[in-house]
């Protein structure tokens, strides 16, 4: 049997990072960052208002209390968005909304609350300091910084940062597009009814959720019948849309798993039994003009998710430029005992948390390829070496963490 680490190597081997793009802003989120960003004017772009309330000398305000307050005349008045037309004359004060622009010899904020908010003058009652409530220019981004290099994933938070520093759009690699085919003809599209010897297909739905979950835009295909020319028809019309075609079924060695047949016709794709369980028939190669990726994962559906973990994960990973490829991994004390296939690394599933300070995991009831209930109690895989025939209850076990639930 081929190891995981070879077919893991020869699934990387043909994908390459995809060419960068000038995306727009909310099409980038989830893609990999393919240039340095630069500011090219500080943040913020000038001293503005922290609160809502009166820009003063703070001098002005020294002696100000609440039973004798400091009464100023108001000489202007500044909501956000306008340009400051206004400089402070000593011993006055102009009112002044939050992010709109300090006046010139302003050196502080005295909050509304502070005062009577009076508007041709105002009653201060307590002293402020110099500085107080005012955003200098620059204080978060300087001109010429980087904020954000050239690998970075983009989520959320660094859209908005791109955005403040008048970014639209951005160089990055794409969201791989990956295509999901599951073959077989007992399969039944949920919400139809079940006839007998048919079942639910799942494994697409799963397979497609892990691909976006990855940062892949995802295409389920849907249900293939186990007939050559459906298969290579199937196959043949999603080429033009994908970066990468996942299929799941029909790469055992059954009378009707077509799968074998119809991919040797498209490209060069090689199978093999992987020493692992779940998941020992395994293919992998390219298909079509454009020579694309393709990944064949088994049918059951346990079988399926793990090798998509093992080997889906680190290809679209790979494809987006991410130095991370794989799940992390942590070193835990397995909370129960099971057997494991000498010579077959295992992804036994379990539940991973934290106790009394230290990570334990309990293997989850069910352990067989078909059993999607305890894959969906399961927040990790139990990652048993090939030597391994046994882990005892209390011994120290190699965790993927596939979610950080309860922990």
């Amino acid at each position: 049997m081929k190891s995981v680490d070879a077919h893991l190597a020869d699934c990387l081997e043909p994908v390459s990072p995809l060419s960068p793009l000038s995306l727009q802003l909310l099409d980038a989120l989830g893609c990999s960052l393919a240039e340095d960003v630069v500011a090219p004017y500080p943040l913020p772009p000038f001293d503005n208002s922290a609160m809502d309330g009166y820009a003063v000398r703070a001098e002005d305000v020294t002696g100000a209390t609440e039973d004798s307050p400091v009464v100023l005349p108001v000489t202007g008045d500044l909501p956000a968005g306008v340009v400051s037309a206004y400089a402070l004359t000593p011993g006055s004060a102009v009112r002044i909304m939050t992010g709109a622009p300090v006046p010139a010899g302003a050196d502080a904020i005295v909050p509304v609350e502070l005062t009577d908010q009076g508007i041709a003058r105002v009653s201060v009652k307590a002293p402020v300091e110099v500085g107080r409530h005012i955003r200098r220019s620059g204080d978060d981004v300087s001109a010429g910084d980087v904020v954000l290099a050239a690998g970075t994933r983009l989520g959320p938070r660094h859209l908005g940062l791109l955005a403040a520093v008048g970014r639209d759009r951005v160089l990055a690699r794409p969201r791989p597009r990956v295509v999901v085919l599951s073959t077989g003809s007992e399969l039944v599209e949920p919400g139809q009814h079940l006839g007998s010897g048919q079942i639910n297909e799942s494994n697409s739905f799963m397979l497609t959720a892990a691909a976006q979950e990855a940062g892949a835009t995802a295409f389920r295909v849907g249900i293939v019948a186990d007939e050559p020319q459906a298969l290579m028809n199937a196959i043949e019309d999603q080429l033009i849309r994908a970066d990468l075609v996942i299929t799941t079924g029909g790469v055992s060695k059954g009378a009707y798993d077509v799968v074998k047949e119809v991919l040797g016709r498209l490209g060069t794709v090689s199978f093999d039994a992987v020493a692992m369980q779940p998941g020992l028939p395994q293919g992998r190669g390219t298909i079509g003009p454009d020579e694309t990726p393709i990944l064949t994962f088994p049918g059951n559906p346990v079988s399926a998710y793990v090798s998509f973990e093992v080997f889906g994960r680190p290809v679209l990973r790979k494809m987006l430029g991410s130095e991370t490829l794989t799940r992390p991994e942590v070193r835990a004390v397995c909370l129960g005992s099971f057997s494991s296939p000498e010579g077959k690394r295992q992804f036994a599933r379990g539940v991973l948390s934290v106790e009394e300070g230290r990570y334990v995991v309990r293997p989850v009831t069910g352990q067989a390829s078909h059993h999607v209930r305890a894959l969906g109690d399961a927040n990790a895989f139990i990652v048993v070496p090939e030597a391994v025939t046994r882990v005892v209850e209390g011994s120290p076990v190699t965790v993927m963490v596939l979610e950080r639930r309860g922990i």
